[in-house]
């Protein structure tokens, strides 16, 4: 049986008339990083909001470590780190004493745990820097640093790479990866950056308009990949038509894109009004297997064929065709 430290039942959230989170069954298992992804306005903050407590759920049922946390609030809790907005700190403060005011309140101060978790997150090296000349990502790491030092099982990030640039973003990303494999933290991010999500998860989320589409891991994802073949073409309207004449059907065996600040005078047949070819790029969708038949008959009607690859749909374009399809 799998263990799940975050399950949901068709948990839901409405603000008046606006149903922002809608019946969603989500599935996080113990050690796992789950990666919700959707665009801006998905739902994924308030879905994170209710599983914090932060915001009361409409409807649903939400178990964290296999508990319901409103009967085992304090041990459940207890047990989470989160951050849900950007983390709040003392501009003239470095990052120990920062952690040191926190830890102190919460009443679990610890002088040896404050160090543990700044070499954890790598700043243990600015001793002495003060938090208004962090970068944007020590603060995010200094973030990450207040949610974990109180040695939590489960970590609840939305959107902690907004806004990073690319170093930033990889530092997070190894961190991310470093609690997870050598400390068992089991972390739910969210995330509206594709690419980053598919760098980090173990498994994705896919929301849309406060609907869970699915949840895949990387590797089935990665099953579900369309493939196709490219053709790079000197007359993408001749080629067009001879996969017409094949029996393809457009949008369904192939779809094709014209170039058009492309021109071809090379050839005297297939010109277009103005006397010039118009390139372009096909894509196979189906029939992969028959794209040497297929270049040999471009190359046979006249058509220079510049390029062939068999390539595989990125997270991009399977998210956009993914919701667009359900």
């Amino acid at each position: 049986m799998t263990d799940y430290v975050i399950e949901t039942t068709n948990l839901s959230k409405r603000y008046s008339e606006n149903l922002v989170v809608n019946s969603i069954d989500m599935h996080v298992e113990k050690g796992k990083i789950y990666g919700l992804l959707g665009k801006n306005g998905a739902g994924k903050t308030t879905t994170m909001c209710m599983l914090l407590n932060l915001v009361y759920p409409s409807g649903g049922e939400i178990l964290l470590f296999g508990k319901d946390p409103k009967s085992h609030t304090k041990e459940v809790y207890s047990n989470i780190g989160s951050i849900i907005e950007t983390p709040g700190f003392y501009e003239n403060l470095t990052a120990y004493e920062n952690l040191e005011i926190i830890s102190r309140l919460r009443g679990n101060y610890n002088p040896l745990n404050v160090k543990m978790v700044l070499e954890m997150v790598n700043l243990d090296h600015e001793k002495s820097k003060q938090f208004k000349d962090f970068s944007l990502g020590m603060k995010q790491r200094l973030g990450i640093a207040a949610a974990i030092m109180h040695n939590p099982e489960l970590l609840i990030l939305d959107e902690p790479i907004n806004g990073l640039d690319p170093f930033g973003i990889k530092e997070i990303r190894d961190l991310l990866k470093k609690l997870s494999c050598e400390y068992g933290v089991t972390i739910l991010i969210s995330s509206h950056i594709l690419s980053e999500i598919e760098n980090i998860a173990d498994v994705i989320g896919f929301m849309d308009n406060g609907v869970l589409i699915d949840e895949i891991s990387r590797e089935e994802l990665h099953n579900r990949l369309n493939k196709f073949v490219e053709f790079e073409v000197s007359d993408i309207d001749l080629a067009v038509e001879l996969l017409n004449k094949t029996g393809m059907k457009e949008n369904v065996d192939y779809c094709f894109r014209r170039n058009l600040s492309e021109y071809i005078d090379d050839l005297d047949s297939n010109k277009n009004s103005d006397g010039m070819l118009i390139g372009g790029t096909i894509h196979l969708l189906s029939n992969l297997d028959l794209r040497d038949e297929f270049n040999s008959l471009f190359v046979s009607s006249g058509i220079k064929v510049r390029k062939v690859n068999l390539c595989e749909e990125n997270l991009e374009e399977f998210f956009t065709r993914f919701v667009s399809n359900n």
